[in-house]
């Protein structure tokens, strides 16, 4: 798979992309990602990516030139722009990317991405979070990994990522690991009886009450009558 991503800041993804799970996606050939400085695009002599708003107000907005130079070659590619006014990036979200065979994302900066930017160059606005931060290279980067892990042959047991937080509309039931007592807190018994029945209607129970607890939001569609 190709990931295109459209950014001022292209160094933020060193660390990144060299790293775990990413790393070795684009090690093995399996993830290819292309950073375009949209830099490169910018207008004049100082390369220049934003300007005041009309209708003034505080802070600068992503121009149009720049960012419709630096799209226009991949208009053939699903273009997803990074924004706090996006729909929510989920797993389905990351199900359908990864589905693809190539896909831009894009950074946005400053107060925002002129209008006519996302009018006419890209497909899908996308968030993270209920909060701001200074630009999407962060959303970028939960992008890529959210990505790397669900191609062929990243993940190591490709069922780990069936049975995880937000498969089936739940989140994932506690775990635990060696040793089976550390200070008096010990391990539910029900995991070390080797009844896998029984093991496996207490994880069921754990995601629904777990989920109800924590994020009953994922409950309002019905999902606990299928757990």
């Amino acid at each position: 798979m190709k990931i295109n991503v459209v950014t001022m800041f292209p160094r933020y993804f060193e660390g990144p992309l060299e790293t775990s799970i990413v790393g070795r996606a684009i090690g093995d050939g399996v993830l290819d990602v292309r950073l375009i400085d949209l830099r490169e695009y910018g207008i004049g002599r100082h390369r220049q990516l934003d300007d005041a708003p009309f209708g003034g107000g505080p802070g600068m907005v992503m121009m149009i030139e720049p960012l419709a130079a630096a799209l226009r070659p991949l208009a053939s590619t699903r273009r997803a722009l990074f924004t706090p006014s996006g729909e929510p990036l989920t797993q389905a979200t990351l199900d359908r990317w990864a589905g693809l065979d190539e896909i831009t994302l894009v950074c946005g900066r400053f107060e925002g991405v002129d209008q006519r930017v996302i009018d006419g160059y890209i497909d899908e606005e996308v968030s993270i979070g209920d909060y701001v931060i200074a630009g999407g290279e962060a959303a970028a980067a939960v992008a890529i990994e959210g990505i790397a892990r669900l191609l062929p042959g990243v993940i190591g047991n490709p069922e780990s990522t069936a049975s995880e937080s937000f498969r089936k509309g739940l989140l994932e039931e506690p775990v635990y690991t060696r040793p089976a007592d550390f200070e008096g807190a010990s391990v539910p018994q029900v995991l070390l009886s080797g009844d896998h029945g029984m093991i496996e209607e207490w994880r069921a129970t754990q995601r629904l009450e777990r989920t109800r607890l924590r994020r009953p939001d994922l409950l309002s569609n019905g999902t606990e009558l299928d757990s």
